[in-house]
């Protein structure tokens, strides 16, 4: 166990060598730091005077809602579907004014201040601290005063959207208008949530002409009024295992029309990191994963979550990302010549050209959340836990305990306990654990598939070895995020980072494994075996009786369980 846990420190010092903004930052600011001395109150009170873009006009809630009801593209549909359906153009003019009444925020100071003071109480009791980096402030700052905004942090808890709005609050930037999804059942919160800027969608909108033309033309109206900056997460959902999803591209799509029928001149895209030391919804992830039935938004509800109140969440930690300019990635990957004689109230279909645009930069938008999320120590504590390896941790006693001088998984012992309720605790403490490991995937994947393709290969010649690792890469793409056309670089970064980490030599047309490469590989194939699993299973039950390329994930998980264990076992007797 000692020596394996030497290689991991290994790879962290590479890690944070490299990349020093996966572990930790000095020019971060902690926002509670200051609302511990002094008086919520007068913080909710003061005087609230944000930047706002320069080009922006007057425009109220209810003017907003106006100027949608009354612009070109909604007359547009709206007799379209009066055409196609014989009815009168006033039924769907009612139907549109009620969606867009169900949809619409209303965006109030009084009530942000309000949810200032609440949240300021709050926050300071679940967390130590909430860290900031000042420089993104800085760059943010002078992003809204040139152009529209368009936030897109990562979704991990349902504490996100307040945790960010709070913080723009602190700062005197902006509040976003933010899409979100229920808890229009909780009337008092959805109320308060609105006038501090949601706007809700429902959840299947895409077969509903009318909603996604009141939807389009309502995000495009605020972002020609630059009405607030608009915030939504570019995974589409709360990623219950913490693993990055796959971009959903409704919204970023509407964003990028209003560019390319010029309603806009630019618009500038943020990614936004968010991660938690322990997010206050851990266990709840779990259970959605589990199938249990959900538990059904009341007051009631948010009444028995008070007990988290009493609870140390740790350190939650917020990176504003470099700002992208919209125009500047259309440049190039689009023409735009076909554009220029479109009339902008005709709603078009997106071209495969525009999808395989707005997918790249979905996957470049998450890249970029990856690559400042911070790494805590409990991440890689995890990922050895998930291997049943020892450790020590003390925040996380809800997870992991000590036993006779020895850390394990609360409910371990339970494990062969023939009762659902034992199986069902431990199977939500090993998921816990399992979305903590699943934060530090998008650092290994790449290396792992290049191990992976080594080991299968048995070659040393790169060409070969790459042609495998391409074949991973593919079948892996619904599962881990990777930027489209990329795979050589994507292979080079791996090698490199094997490289580093001391597992293979590499030279001009061939990698070799050093003689500590096996120990390494071991374990960065080890923590992606779960996965491995996974597709083996389905491939069994799917494809059991027919012969298809998913037969290889079969090869590839006894790889690591038989061939690789043959080849590993000198190292694996030292390590354990």
């Amino acid at each position: 166990m000692r020596r394996l846990y030497i290689e991991l420190l290994h790879v962290q010092h590479a890690i944070s060598t490299k990349e020093p903004l996966l572990i930790g930052r000095d020019d971060s600011d902690d926002v509670l730091e200051k609302r511990r001395i002094s008086s919520d109150l007068r913080f909710a009170l003061k005087t609230y005077s944000p930047v706002i873009y320069k080009s922006a006009s007057p425009c109220t809630s209810s003017m907003l809602k106006s100027i949608v009801l009354g612009s070109n593209h909604m007359n547009h549909v709206i007799c379209q579907l009066s055409d196609e359906w014989g009815e009168p153009a006033e039924t769907f003019r009612k139907k549109a004014t009620m969606i867009l009444e169900e949809m619409a925020d209303n965006l109030h100071l009084s009530a942000i201040r309000l949810l200032a003071f609440i949240l300021s109480k709050v926050f300071k009791r679940v967390f130590r601290r909430i860290r900031v980096n000042t420089e993104g402030i800085e760059r943010l700052k002078k992003a809204l005063s040139d152009n529209p905004v368009v936030l897109l942090p990562n979704h991990r808890s349902y504490m996100d959207f307040l945790i960010l709005s709070f913080v723009f609050y602190t700062y005197d930037l902006n509040i976003p208008v933010i899409a979100a999804r229920g808890l229009l059942e909780i009337k008092i919160l959805s109320t308060i949530l609105r006038r501090s800027g949601a706007f809700y969608i429902r959840r299947e909108i895409g077969t509903n002409k009318l909603y996604w033309a009141v939807l389009s033309e309502y995000v495009k109206t605020m972002l020609r009024m630059g009405y607030a900056p608009i915030e939504f997460y570019v995974e589409g959902a709360r990623s219950r295992s913490f693993k990055s999803l796959l971009p959903k591209l409704g919204l970023l799509n509407i964003v990028t029309d209003a560019f390319l029928k010029k309603e806009v001149a630019d618009v500038t895209l943020v990614p936004i990191s968010i991660t938690y030391e322990r997010p206050v919804d851990e266990t709840l992830h779990a259970h959605d994963l589990l199938g249990l039935p959900k538990i059904k938004e009341s007051m009631w509800a948010l009444f028995k979550a008070r007990k988290i109140l009493g609870q140390d969440f740790g350190t939650s930690s917020i990176h504003l990302g470099e700002p992208v300019s919209l125009k500047a990635l259309v440049q190039g990957d689009v023409n735009l010549s076909q554009y220029n004689l479109d009339h902008r109230h005709i709603p078009h279909r997106p071209s495969q050209e525009i999808k395989a645009f707005l997918h790249h930069t979905g996957c470049r938008m998450i890249h970029l959340q990856e690559e400042n999320m911070v790494i805590s120590p409990f991440v890689l504590v995890a990922t050895i836990l998930m291997q049943k390896l020892i450790c020590s941790i003390s925040l996380h006693r809800n997870i992991v305990k000590i036993d006779n001088g020895k850390t394990m998984l609360v409910q371990e012992q339970q494990a062969d306990s023939s009762t659902d309720k034992h199986l069902m605790q431990y199977a939500v403490t090993v998921l816990t654990c399992s979305m903590y490991r699943n934060q530090i995937l998008h650092i290994f994947v790449r290396p792992a598939l290049a191990a992976m393709a080594l080991s299968f290969t048995n070659k040393t010649q790169k060409e070969e070895i790459f042609i495998c690792y391409s074949f991973l890469q593919d079948l892996f793409s619904s599962e881990f995020v990777f930027l489209p056309g990329n795979a050589k670089q994507d292979f080079e970064e791996a090698c490199h980072r094997l490289s580093e980490w001391g597992a293979v030599q590499i030279s001009k047309q061939n990698i070799e494994l050093t003689e500590t490469g096996p120990l390494v590989i071991f374990f960065i194939l080890s923590i992606f075996q779960p996965f491995l699993e996974g597709y083996q299973l389905y491939s069994n039950c799917t494809f059991y009786t027919s012969t298809c390329f998913f037969v290889q994930v079969v090869w590839f998980s006894s790889l690591i369980s038989n061939d690789m264990h043959v080849k590993l076992v000198g190292h694996s007797k030292l390590a354990l």
